[in-house]
């Protein structure tokens, strides 16, 4: 094979790769979520992401109402819970954090913000937050410098780091489509049992009252 026709062959490859990693982060919600939030002026917003075990997560919030920005008072207490309700990070009345951490069991995990301080304004605040999971959180210019890779090669393996992380989350979801299937059929089973239990209750229950209606009516002599 000719030179141009392997170069032609990589770049299929190449194009594929990418026409894949990029069709899994629409599927899978993207591995960066930078979004917006409003938090009312009492009470909570929250939001909550489904990560399986051993993924690292880093996130960065802060206040980007800049129509309020001259409001020193101004300023956002947050919280972060695993699914077991363990409490990962929390910090209180402050303009700009960020938390870090990898998560050792699977499951929804939920970040809370609040208005701390003595903020002024009936409407809320709004903050922005960038939250980066797996293959995104990981410092790829430490890797570069570490292994001595850049250009080509660096974003194959960045390639390489998606595709591992999608097919664990396609593992993942097997697992948990597994155990749901295996919940509902424990469910149905005990459904069945359940219902015929009750169909026998119920025929044993006719039987004594026709036995006992009898009985009565032979003791009335109406029959």
């Amino acid at each position: 094979m000719s030179s141009r026709g392997c170069r032609g062959g990589w770049i299929r490859y190449l194009t594929s790769l990418a026409l894949l990693v990029t069709s899994s982060f629409v599927i899978w919600g993207g591995f960066v979520e930078g979004i917006w939030l409003t938090i009312p002026a009492s009470g909570t917003k929250c939001v909550s992401e489904e990560i399986q075990s051993g993924i690292v997560v880093l996130a960065d919030y802060y206040i980007v109402d800049d129509d309020h920005a001259h409001l020193r008072t101004s300023s956002i207490s947050s919280r972060v819970t695993s699914p077991f309700g363990n409490n990962l990070h929390h910090d209180e009345n402050v303009t700009h954090g960020q938390f870090a951490f990898t998560t050792t069991e699977g499951g929804n995990y939920l970040a809370c913000f609040w208005i701390g301080g003595q903020h002024q304004e009936a409407a809320g605040l709004t903050i922005g937050l960038d939250w980066k999971i797996g293959v995104a959180a990981k410092d790829w210019d430490s890797v570069a410098k570490k292994d001595k890779i850049e250009g080509v090669e660096l974003e194959l393996r960045k390639l390489e780091g998606s595709v591992e992380a999608i097919l664990k989350n396609l593992i993942y979801l097997k697992n948990r489509e597994a155990e749901m299937r295996e919940v509902s059929e424990k469910t149905n089973a005990r459904v069945a049992w359940f219902s015929i239990m009750s169909l026998g209750v119920c025929i044993l229950v006719s039987v004594l009252q026709v036995a006992y209606l009898q009985r009565f009516f032979q003791k009335r002599k109406l029959i």
